[in-house]
């Protein structure tokens, strides 16, 4: 596996594993914390043919970059068509302006699901948009959201493919090295390719960080007379080169520093807590440095966002023995507890751990995580009653989850009407669907009876794609309010393109989670 190849499984591992307003005419980030800058597959399935070949969408054995015939950097993308099942056209009949705007729009769903369509969406490799020109405004702002999402990781691979090229390209490229602890390999590439930062207080701090302190110094001159430098930036790069004559005060409540600030405020030896911020920063208190607690909440934010693998949060839960008990401390002693019941191959722990387990996932929203990290072993165990039932309702969260509805079928029959639906739907036995109240059957319609949205399934037909599914995830997002005709529009359409596996375990987990907006 190539070395892009694994950053990346590790920034989408769990991809099928398991606003702000838009504004006028902004080239910039929509998210007021990064770096400001200058600035073919078929369409749709027959129904009946979706129901028998369930796309599975992406895999991450090894993922294949290969170049796209469109040099636009709009186009870059890491996930080839053939990975994911999406057109080659997937944005190219669509406005740059459009499908900005759209992303703007998004958020993080509350149904992981969603937020799987939406982070292969982000990184798809597709032709670039109608007027995009020769700018790289439609790149910037999928690199945009990935970073809001936390998928650094990600972010980063998408921007070595397009080459980083132009000022805001560059700087999301820093932004992404000072959150995941790169900073010095970062500064040590400009050295190597004889280039600038794209910023004077970047260029002040990379040439500190190579160790040509005079050089920062006299540049730090330099930004202050062309006032290129903000109060905080200077005040803060005085102190990161000469902490003996800066005196750099305390950061204000509520502060939003962008991610050189926040590496700067590390580097004095006066970090910020990351709970209050954005997602991303998150990612500083995984590092080595950082402690348990820290680690444990980080990672907890991330797995719930869907961007940290099941593996690695198991890692961080069992790396060392609660010191306290309740918040994380409990969650991570409940895990652990489960963890070794299974490792012991002991049916009857596994039995007593997994429901303070499960409640420990639902209190930290990773349910799906969970379920991808403990499923398999938990339909091996031996278990029966409250126990068995549990194993199956996670099992059901899992990537198995048509094989394990298949064979509880199988062993139990039909069970209560929740069960009923909760099989069908996993099997997409659209002839077995009952609702039993106006949720359940709004989720059955559009199996049994789909009705697509006619402007989505308008603008699929004028090979529109991505621009229908950018406003399928808004829409799905805003049914979770109680809007069923929304519900069963959306999961219908997905449906009629061919994505039966997004709308499968979006339906699962709307029933077995309850989220809502």
């Amino acid at each position: 596996m190539s070395t892009r190849a694994r950053v990346l499984s590790q920034a989408v591992g769990l991809v099928w594993a398991l606003g702000l307003p838009a504004a006028a005419q902004t080239p910039l980030s929509a998210i007021d914390w990064l770096s400001e800058s200058e600035t073919t597959l078929p369409i749709a399935l027959p129904l009946n043919e979706a129901e028998n070949d369930v796309t599975s969408g992406i895999t991450t054995e090894e993922i294949t970059v290969t170049v796209l015939e469109d040099p636009n950097a709009n186009a870059a993308g890491v996930l080839p068509s053939e990975r994911t099942g999406l057109p080659k056209d997937l944005w190219q009949n669509s406005t740059s302006f459009t499908l900005e705007a759209l992303l703007r729009r998004l958020r993080l769903s509350k149904l992981p699901a969603l937020n799987d369509i939406g982070l292969t969406l982000l990184l798809a490799e597709a032709r670039a948009p109608a007027g995009s020109g020769s700018g790289d405004t439609f790149l910037l702002a999928r690199v945009d959201e990935l970073i809001e999402r936390g998928a650094l990781e990600a972010a980063a691979v998408l921007l070595e493919q397009a080459g980083a090229r132009g000022a805001a390209l560059q700087e999301r490229a820093f932004d992404v090295a000072l959150l995941t602890g790169q900073e010095d390999r970062a500064c040590e590439a400009l050295k190597s390719e004889e280039r600038s930062a794209p910023s004077y207080p970047l260029r002040v701090f990379c040439l500190a960080r190579n160790g040509d302190w005079s050089a920062a110094a006299l540049t730090l001159e330099s930004a202050r007379a062309l006032g290129e430098v903000s109060a905080d930036e200077d005040a803060l790069l005085a102190s990161f080169l000469d902490p003996e004559i800066a005196d750099v005060t305390p950061p204000p409540l509520g502060l939003r520093p962008d991610p050189l600030l926040f590496t700067l405020y590390d580097a004095i030896g006066s970090p910020l807590a990351t709970g209050p911020l954005p997602l991303a920063f998150a990612h500083a208190d995984l590092r080595a440095t950082a402690g348990w607690k820290a680690q444990l909440e980080a990672a907890e934010r991330l797995a719930r966002a869907g961007v940290l693998p099941a593996n690695r949060l198991l890692g961080i839960y069992t790396e060392r023995k609660p010191s306290a008990s309740g918040g994380v401390w409990g969650r991570a002693k409940a895990v652990q507890a489960l963890d070794k019941a299974i490792r012991e191959d002991d049916d009857d722990a596994i039995a007593k751990a997994l429901p303070r387990a499960w409640e420990a996932a639902k209190t930290a929203g990773i349910e799906i995580v969970f379920a991808v990290a403990f499923s398999e072993a938990l339909q091996d165990a031996d278990l029966d009653g409250e126990a068995e039932a549990l194993a199956l309702r996670i099992g059901l969260l899992s990537p198995q989850y048509e094989a394990i509805a298949a064979k509880a079928m199988e062993d139990e029959g039909t069970g209560n009407p929740q069960d009923r639906l909760l099989f069908a739907l996993a099997r997409g036995m659209e002839g077995r669907m009952e609702g039993y109240d106006p949720l359940s059957s709004a989720l059955a319609e559009a199996w049994q009876d789909p009705k697509p949205a006619m402007d989505l399934t308008r603008l699929a037909k004028d090979r529109k794609l991505g621009e229908a599914l950018l406003k399928t995830l808004l829409m799905l997002e805003s049914s979770l309010a109680g809007d069923n005709t929304k519900l069963t529009a959306g999961l219908s359409f997905l449906r009629s393109i061919g994505l039966e596996d997004v709308a499968r375990r979006a339906a699962l987990q709307i029933l077995i989670l309850e989220r809502k907006a």
